[in-house]
């Protein structure tokens, strides 16, 4: 009997670490009621696609009001339980076909996400900043059953590129309710944020030629106040357009942003808190962050 105990308890470690190493730790308990999938690791939050498997369905101009056209992207299982929801904006002049690729990889790791167009492409940073509220809006309030059902309207979050990452900022200023902003590369005239509430991470690019990170995102990062949860990570070599085709720096980044403030899932802040460290010839020329908060 002894033998065979002990059998069983090796086996089982075995099978722990072989998950551990693909990036399929089994779950501790958990200590947020908003936890979805396995434990994270470095690989499971770098590659395409997370635990959850996921379906889209496209949105007609016609049925959105406040935006344009947009595609949902949602877990198929509901087994465990809801999902926060996060809307994403494209750039100036840029369509939704931009930034389409975060909607299947953020749903794959437990989150409803809508991309959309905006309602016209010139659309100043205030306007997309409407436009993504606008989108949440739809989503909890407006969306057919089965996106709906999987939705908890408490935790909600945006996401822009360019002139959306600027609206990002506008959207967490007009509701502060807010789980969390992401902004890539973002744009604004304004440079001063003292009002944001929301945890924000800003990503930059330091070649970026079209917002400057000296004149836009670093200005944004830094005049966000110290008592709100925020971070600054620097695409290194990166261009503008870095966020419109796959990235995994910015995936990685993103995901554990929303895991952390949106589900309120410490599990993740081990990916941000210190975080990444900035490298001549690493993908991360510079972070900074308030991991104190």
């Amino acid at each position: 009997m002894n033998r065979r105990s002990h059998f069983l308890g090796a086996l089982a470690a075995s099978l722990t670490l072989i998950l551990s190493m693909v990036g399929f730790a089994p779950s501790a308990s958990a200590d947020s009621p908003y936890e979805r999938g396995p434990d994270p690791t470095q690989s499971s939050i770098e590659a395409r696609r997370g635990p959850f498997a996921v379906t889209s369905t496209s949105i007609s101009d016609f049925s959105t009001p406040g935006f344009g056209s947009a595609t949902v992207t949602y877990p198929t299982s509901t087994s465990q339980g809801t999902f926060g929801a996060v809307a994403i904006s494209p750039g100036y002049t840029a369509s939704e076909s931009t930034i389409a690729w975060l909607g299947p990889r953020l749903a794959s790791h437990g989150f409803v996400v809508i991309t959309f167009n905006t309602q016209t492409r010139l659309d100043q940073p205030a306007s997309r900043g409407d436009q993504l509220l606008a989108a949440l809006d739809y989503l909890t309030q407006r969306s057919s059953t089965a996106i709906r059902s999987r939705i908890d309207p408490t935790r909600l979050a945006v996401i822009g590129h360019s002139m959306g990452g600027g609206g990002t900022l506008e959207a967490a200023k007009d509701r502060p309710s807010l789980k969390a902003t992401v902004g890539l590369t973002p744009w604004n005239l304004d440079k001063t944020w003292p009002e944001i509430r929301t945890p924000s991470l800003i990503i930059g690019a330091e070649n970026d030629s079209v917002a400057s990170v000296s004149s836009h995102a670093i200005p944004f990062y830094q005049s966000i106040p110290s008592s709100t949860s925020k971070a600054y990570l620097e695409l290194n070599n990166a261009s503008h357009f870095a966020p419109n085709t796959e990235d995994t720096t910015i995936a990685w980044s993103t995901i554990s942003w929303l895991k952390t403030y949106v589900d309120d899932d410490d599990r993740y802040r081990q990916f941000l808190c210190p975080g990444p460290r900035a490298s001549t010839f690493g993908e991360i020329s510079d972070y900074r962050n308030t991991c104190s908060n």
